[in-house]
């Protein structure tokens, strides 16, 4: 262990901490607990305390090695009840606070749960619960209404829809592409910009479902109007939205008028449950919706989807999947629910294909995008970094933290392989299932550009 002072304050008695022996003895042991559980890390870190004191823990790459991050920690008081609390959430609910604070390469600083994943502690010690907290496993208290979802009904669903996506357009803004596309983009290259990366997104949908001129196209979760604006601006196909959110109703429908697509594109405020009764749609798109669904309601969700699509139409279904089947309580998952999606369950791919299954569809095609969500998440942080003290105009710090935390945590998740995210098209079920097969490609060329530049 190693504790060094900076150089400006080594000296000065601004730094001396005023707190009792007691309070420092307890210091100094809960430093040597931590070197121990850190002894093995790499790379090392810095633990810098309220007093200027800096402490070195786990094992340098090298002698010169610098530490890619540092965890300041700002009073005696918060210390002691992040080392000591039986709560694990506490580190989180400290750094939401403002309390601590993360300095540096904040990716390299949550990858800790890789290596806290392995101890085996005594129940005593306790680490795990106040360091599992940096796998964004964290429950904390907001300043706004808690969101509680059991049943997943249509109020339940469109307050929680709210709680996401009704904090602020603008906050949004700051952060997403020009064309509020909240969802997974598609990275042609590393390199790709952004804004690229979600209009090949955007694209590459509309290629798989082969719209064409005048067809009836149907977004569920329609967002903030990017897909169906993208479709009927370049396809020409009369696209509707649906959504829950006000804030997106209102944003769509200005961008609607915008671009002049009012005879083509409508948006309305609607529950899939309330969807027509009978085969309106060519084509239907789901992106990043059926998360939000409740595992429980998929079968209700997907005969929705049937119930609207036109025999031989296609269906896109986009969203995230869990390593594991189910959604079990764990700290990750409360936290998501808590304070991100409060409606929000995975299940894995296969659960979510078998389930298309049984309503009658035809899987057609699947592809997996999770290195393409690791790379957009990574994207949407630096950008919210950027636009940090914009972004206070719109929500609060800890607001803002929670959004940090969220993204940079789940980017990490996607690369690990936890989460994945996939396309899977499908067709419905015909009563002549032969022809309805012929009628897709027989290979994938159809979905891609010969060059990037050919995006429209």
């Amino acid at each position: 262990m190693t504790l060094t002072y900076p150089s400006s304050l080594k000296n000065s008695s601004v730094i001396e901490p005023a707190v009792s022996m007691k309070t420092r003895a307890l210091v100094q042991s809960k430093i040597q607990l931590l070197q121990r559980v850190f002894q093995a890390h790499t790379p090392q870190f810095e633990l810098r305390l309220w007093d200027g004191s800096v402490y070195a823990l786990g094992q340098a790459a090298s002698a010169v090695a610098q530490a890619p991050f540092t965890l300041v920690v700002h009073s005696p008081k918060v210390f002691a009840q992040i080392v000591l609390s039986r709560d694990r959430l506490s580190l989180a609910q400290a750094y939401f606070d403002g309390d601590v604070d993360i300095e540096g390469d904040f990716f390299e600083a949550l990858k800790l749960k890789d290596h806290l994943y392995e101890l085996h502690l005594s129940i005593l010690e306790r680490l795990d619960a106040l360091f599992n907290a940096l796998r964004i496993d964290i429950e904390t208290k907001r300043d706004e209404a808690q969101i509680q979802v059991k049943q997943h009904s249509h109020a339940e669903n469109k307050a929680a829809i709210g709680f996401h996506y009704d904090v602020s357009n603008a906050f949004y803004a700051l952060w997403l592409d020009q064309s509020m596309a909240y969802s997974c983009a598609y990275f042609e290259h590393r390199g790709d910009s952004l804004a690229d990366a979600q209009s090949a997104k955007l694209e590459h949908i509309c290629r798989k479902l082969r719209l064409n001129f005048g067809e009836r196209f149907l977004d569920i979760g329609s967002g903030w109007g990017a897909l169906i604006i993208h479709a009927a601006k370049y396809y020409k196909v009369r696209a509707h939205g649906i959504t829950l959110s006000q804030q997106q109703l209102t944003w769509t429908q200005s961008r609607i008028a915008q671009e002049d697509l009012g005879h083509l594109v409508s948006v309305e405020l609607l529950d899939y449950r309330h969807l027509p009764s009978h085969p309106v749609y060519d084509k239907v798109a789901s992106v990043g919706m059926f998360e939000h669904v409740g595992l429980k309601n998929l079968p209700i969700y997907f005969a929705a989807v049937a119930r609207v699509l036109k025999p031989d139409g296609l269906f896109l279904n986009h969203g995230i999947t869990h390593e594991t089947e189910g959604w079990e309580k764990t700290l990750s998952t409360e936290f998501i629910n808590r304070y991100i999606f409060p409606d929000g369950q995975l299940d894995t791919v296969s659960n979510i294909q078998r389930g298309m299954e049984q309503a009658k569809f035809v899987i057609e095609d699947v592809e997996s995008l999770r290195a393409h969500y690791a790379l957009t998440l990574r994207a949407w942080v630096a950008r919210l970094e950027a636009q940090h003290g914009k972004a206070l105009k719109h929500v609060n710090e800890a607001t803002y933290r929670i959004w940090r935390f969220y993204m940079a945590a789940c980017a990490l998740e996607f690369e690990s392989g936890d989460i994945g995210i996939y396309q899977i098209l499908a067709t419905k079920r015909a009563t002549h299932q032969l022809a309805a097969r012929a009628s897709m490609p027989l290979t994938r060329h159809y979905m891609y550009p010969r060059r990037i530049e050919s995006y429209r």
